[in-house]
């Protein structure tokens, strides 16, 4: 299948920045690895579409989605695309934002993409817990991209209703085993 690479993500940036006069866009799913591993196995980036919003204006998320979103015209121009969403997608450990990594140079044309740092990302995926999110945080604790106890350590600063809480910590041992 297809997989998104680093350049692509780099132009849904600059394209999301744009439509959105913002020079920062948040991205929150399984693409912002490309922001920590621009090189990451293709198993983690088996997705054409980037999860993301625009961190000043936020409520500009849907403009990014109709521009280029799925089904657009950009999308079956470059075969990728980006899925404008909300802030509150992803459950994420606190001081996520202090630990973000940037992606900002020509490519991207001014605009700053501010991808989750591995583990805070793993912790969205293990709390969402699809089966497509799970394949991911498998693949994440495979390629040793993650590490248990920082994993086990962010679980600890992420607020989740205790039940959840136990469930996450299980799937995260599964994961080391």
């Amino acid at each position: 299948g297809a997989c998104m690479t680093r350049s692509e993500l780099e132009h849904l940036i600059r394209a999301a920045g744009a439509i959105a006069e913002d020079d920062q866009i948040i991205i929150i799913g399984s693409q912002s690895v490309l922001g920590q591993f621009p090189r990451a196995p293709a198993s983690l980036r088996a997705s054409m579409e980037a999860d993301l919003y625009p961190r000043n204006r936020p409520e500009r998320a849907e403009l990014v989605d109709g521009a280029i979103g799925e089904g657009s015209h950009f999308h079956e121009q470059f075969g990728y695309y980006a899925q404008g969403v909300g802030k509150e997608t992803a459950v994420l450990p606190r001081g996520w934002q202090r630990r973000q990594v940037r992606i900002k140079n020509p490519n991207t044309g001014g605009v700053e993409g501010l991808c989750l740092e591995v583990h805070d990302l793993a912790i969205s995926k293990y709390v969402a817990g699809r089966e497509k999110d799970l394949a991911f945080t498998r693949e994440l604790a495979r390629q040793k991209f993650t590490k248990k106890p920082i994993l086990l350590e962010r679980l600890s600063s992420t607020r989740l209703d205790p039940r959840l809480g136990r469930l996450v910590k299980g799937r995260i041992q599964r994961d080391f085993e």
